[in-house]
């Protein structure tokens, strides 16, 4: 309990040294992290019955070599996509947002940087510094954000992607 105590004052403290940008990554990678792994669990149970559901329906069918057997076909594989692909885009987004999210924390920080130059003057490199940290810190936790999402989106992407060549194969032409 004493670790989680610990834990929570160094991100405490993390945040107020970084700006109030930092809440602003901190949900954007929360909402990111949420759905790709909602993702990953349609990908690892949820899927699986709808292939096999589709491709039983398939198998089932007396007719499979027909012009409308090909359209239903694809119907089927469209929306078995549609499915697969769902909030794939809002995770691509989110994954972009997060440096752009940690750059506008760059921004406050020189307003706050260039706000005490213009009240204290230039001699004072504590309060400088104060700024410099709100600048750089965010930043920093944007792209961290960022690289955390790309590789698992991007193992994502190619989950799905596999996933819906495999229900087209699955799926004679006759």
């Amino acid at each position: 309990m004493l670790y989680l105590i610990g834990l929570w004052e160094s991100v405490r403290d993390f945040i107020a040294t970084g700006g109030f940008v930092l809440y602003f990554v901190a949900a954007a990678l929360l909402i990111m992290w949420a759905l790709m792994i909602e993702r990953w669990y349609f990908l690892s149970l949820e899927y699986p019955k709808l292939r096999d559901s589709i491709i039983s329906n398939w198998e089932a069918r007396l007719d499979t070599t027909s012009w409308s057997a090909h359209k239903i076909r694809d119907a089927w594989v469209s929306e078995a996509s549609e499915k697969l692909n769902a909030r794939m885009l809002i995770i691509k987004t989110l994954v972009a947002m997060c440096p752009l999210i940690g750059l506008l924390g760059t921004v406050t920080g020189m307003i706050a940087v260039f706000d005490t130059m213009a009240t204290q003057g230039t001699g004072n490199p504590r309060l400088m510094a104060a700024g410099i940290s709100m600048a750089t810190i965010p930043t920093m936790a944007g792209m961290v954000a960022a690289l955390s999402g790309i590789f698992f989106s991007t193992r994502l992407e190619t989950r799905v992607k596999v996933a819906k060549e495999k229900l087209v194969d699955s799926l004679p032409h006759h």
